[in-house]
């Protein structure tokens, strides 16, 4: 219970968040080993902290909001860092906070934005016209598809596909990055035979490479980005 109202300030129930940390507590003593020499609670307040966070983060947004440690590590942290900043004195610039969180710049930025507004919904009151209230829903049309609808959706799958990219390089090694930037996603790719001189191994084995980067993509983007598929 005193783990869970550390974090009712996130907006859930308090009642739920004690139920995830009794299954986080329930794990725990799944996974116990009583020969290592760690006490029972220290060991269950791992997983009770970890089952509230997933939970919290599952539930804040129906976009996924924390699919990496970074982000994990800004949704926890962001505010209290900005309001550290803000009692000095200091505006705190997205560029001081990636220093003082070791993230990247970018990361801060886009933590920023999905942590401005919380989901609202397309039947809320927006404006009251007479004796008619409106929603966000009445400003939506209702036509058939047209083609700046396909552009525009186009555009979205484009950029949340560039979001996912830019998460999925946070997994990679310095080698699968360069592969990745310079042959799989390079207007003018390199050849096997380029990148398997570069390393000093086969054409073959840049392939198997290549192939393995892919295969890592397609299952990041499945379990995080369903809606996006690849060939």
């Amino acid at each position: 219970m005193k783990i869970a109202f550390d974090y009712a300030k996130y907006g859930s129930k308090l009642m739920d968040l004690i139920q995830e940390g009794n299954l986080g507590l329930v794990k725990a003593i799944k996974e116990f080993n009583p020969y290592k020499e760690v006490r029972l609670t220290t060991y269950a307040v791992w997983w009770i902290r970890s089952y509230i966070q997933d939970y919290l983060l599952k539930n804040w947004s129906v976009v996924k909001i924390g699919t990496t440690k970074a982000q994990k590590k800004l949704f926890y942290r962001l505010k209290q860092i900005q309001n550290n900043y803000e009692k000095m004195g200091i505006t705190p610039h997205p560029k001081a906070i990636a220093h003082t969180l070791n993230v990247k710049v970018s990361d801060v930025e886009l933590m920023q934005k999905r942590l401005a507004s919380k989901d609202t919904s397309l039947n809320t009151p927006i404006q009251n016209d007479g004796n008619k209230t409106q929603s966000f829903e009445d400003f939506l049309e209702d036509k058939d598809v047209t083609q700046t609808d396909i552009l525009l959706s186009e555009a979205e799958n484009k950029n949340q596909f560039q979001l996912a990219i830019e998460e999925f390089k946070d997994d990679l090694t310095e080698r699968e990055l360069d592969i990745l930037d310079n042959r799989l996603l390079a207007e003018k790719p390199q050849t096997l035979l380029e990148i398997g001189k570069k390393y000093g191994f086969s054409k073959e084995r840049a392939r198997q490479i290549e192939e393995k980067i892919k295969n890592k993509l397609k299952s990041f983007l499945s379990e995080h980005y369903p809606d996006i598929s690849i060939n």
